[in-house]
């Protein structure tokens, strides 16, 4: 009865979320509530919720301080120089232009917040794809599999939830799995390349110097927050950044017609160029403190890797250190932990929400009998390849369904069978990352839609394109970690 509970438990809540006809944070909490009661130990949900609060409690604050920290570094500009080197870097070249989308896309998505990444990525590469008549789902489709790649740092969400719903540390998750990841990112590497190379022989050899310079001075501007219009953005933007529009000259001539590109991606329209790099005059900008910050962040990357402290003592060190030296004065100070502060809320309340699921799933029993059944279904021969198991189902399953389904509804059970065969808790939460390249196509996924309105690519095209690079660069990063060992 409790292995049907537990299934109908995890179904009802991937339905409703799927469906959009709740919040994840309200559907960890009311649908695990709702069947606590059912199997008759309602007067017991405040102990499982009090014991999983506490156990997740270290990697809220890892993700509430990492959000703070890199915020802080976009506003003042530490990526900057990035962004304005790699587009004197790639000019007019599409397999320079190709790289260099994949290249900023990994370094911007440090900051664990898919949406920023886009904005900025898309925001300096647009004007090149726009001008040079490049498919825009090459573009879309880099810049989507690069942050896959690098959404499983230990605050982009993944491997934070891995170890939320398994009681493992992020840090045992996420840096035995740095040799993997990195071999992942090698794969988009290689494939911009490929990519860039087609690009090159469809269009022939381009000789546009100027596009760069003409750019900068005609084009839209990504302004930094805390400046005009810092709404959030559509498709779950976190209101760090926003999207302020001003007229290129010249704009409607020229025609946007990709209709030759590779995978029928779409150009844009007539008239409506693209977007130009991080406003340089945003108020919140510490030119005088570059290269304090660009210190800080490799001090506090290397003592994450070094496990010198715990990653929510490294995080929240940094953040406070940032935000004093860049902004002495507490009123910007607020202002600055104020832009952030919803995204912060987002997350961290996601996580402390997961305390009601993982706890019911665990206190009542469901997760043993789930997991009894599933050891029992899974022929003999494959169950000490369990790790390999989990990193297969990983790449389908966290493309139809969210990550808060895959990692707090079905891991914990394919962590159960796994242990019952003699595999680590570990390897399977390693394995269970896998399939992030794929994951940051998903429909599911906000962030998603960030990147193809502001693109001007259709969803579709989006999807045909990217899904076999994406599922090719996903199994790099299994096969890797098999290789070495890792799972």
């Amino acid at each position: 009865m409790l292995t049907i509970l537990g299934f109908v438990m995890i179904a009802t809540f991937l339905v409703l979320i799927m469906m959009k006809k709740m919040s994840p944070i309200a559907a960890l909490v009311l649908i695990p509530a709702l069947f606590c009661v059912f199997v008759g130990k309602g007067a017991h949900l405040g102990d499982y919720v009090l014991d999983g609060v506490g156990n997740l409690a270290p990697t809220a604050a890892m993700l509430m301080f990492a959000i703070v920290y890199f915020g802080v570094m976009i506003d003042v500009g530490l990526f900057d120089p990035i962004v304005r080197g790699i587009l004197r870097f790639c000019k007019a070249d599409p397999v320079r232009i190709v790289i260099g989308t994949a290249v900023l896309a990994a370094i911007v998505s440090l900051d664990g917040d898919g949406s920023t990444t886009f904005m900025i990525t898309v925001s300096a590469m647009y004007p090149l794809y726009r001008r040079l008549k490049m498919s825009l789902v090459v573009m879309t489709g880099v810049a989507a599999t690069a942050n896959g790649v690098m959404n499983t740092l230990p605050w982009g969400g993944p491997t934070a939830r891995a170890a939320t719903a398994l009681k493992v540390d992020a840090t045992d998750i996420f840096v035995p799995m740095i040799p993997a990841l990195a071999m992942g990112l090698v794969a988009v590497f290689v494939l911009a390349y490929a990519l860039g190379l087609r690009e090159r022989k469809r269009l022939g050899v381009l000789s546009l110097d100027e596009v760069l310079e003409k750019e900068t001075a005609e084009e839209t501007v990504l302004v930094g927050a805390g400046t005009a219009g810092t709404a959030g953005t559509a498709g779950g933007g976190d209101g760090r950044t926003s999207l302020t529009k001003k007229p290129a000259a010249g704009s409607g001539s020229g025609s946007g017609s990709d209709a030759d590109a590779p995978e029928g991606g779409p150009g844009a329209e007539d008239g409506d160029d693209g977007f130009q790099g991080l406003d340089p005059h945003r108020a919140t900008l510490r030119p005088g403190l570059y290269w304090f910050n660009a210190a800080l962040t490799v001090l506090l990357l290397t003592a994450m890797i070094m496990e010198w402290l715990p990653i929510p003592v490294l995080f929240l060190l940094g953040a406070a250190l940032a935000l004093t030296v860049n902004y002495p004065h507490m009123p910007d100070q607020k202002a600055r932990v104020a832009a952030h502060a919803e995204n912060v809320l987002n997350v961290t309340g996601m996580v402390f929400a997961a305390a009601v699921f993982t706890g019911v799933l665990t206190g009542t029993g469901m997760v043993d009998h789930m997991a009894d059944w599933l050891v029992g279904a899974i022929p003999e021969g494959m169950g000490p390849q369990m790790g390999l198991v989990t990193g297969l189902l990983s790449i389908p399953l966290t493309y139809f369904m969210s990550n808060d389904g895959f990692y707090f509804g079905v891991l914990p059970v394919l962590a159960e069978a796994g242990q019952a065969h003699g595999v680590s808790t570990l390897e399977i939460a390693r394995a269970s990352i896998a399939g992030q390249a794929l994951h940051m196509s998903s429909p599911l996924v906000p962030a998603v839609y960030v990147l193809v309105g502001m693109a001007k690519v259709e969803f579709g095209d989006h999807t045909k394109f990217t899904v076999k690079w994406a599922v090719l660069t996903s199994l790099v990063v299994l096969g890797a970690g098999i290789l070495f060992g890792i799972i």
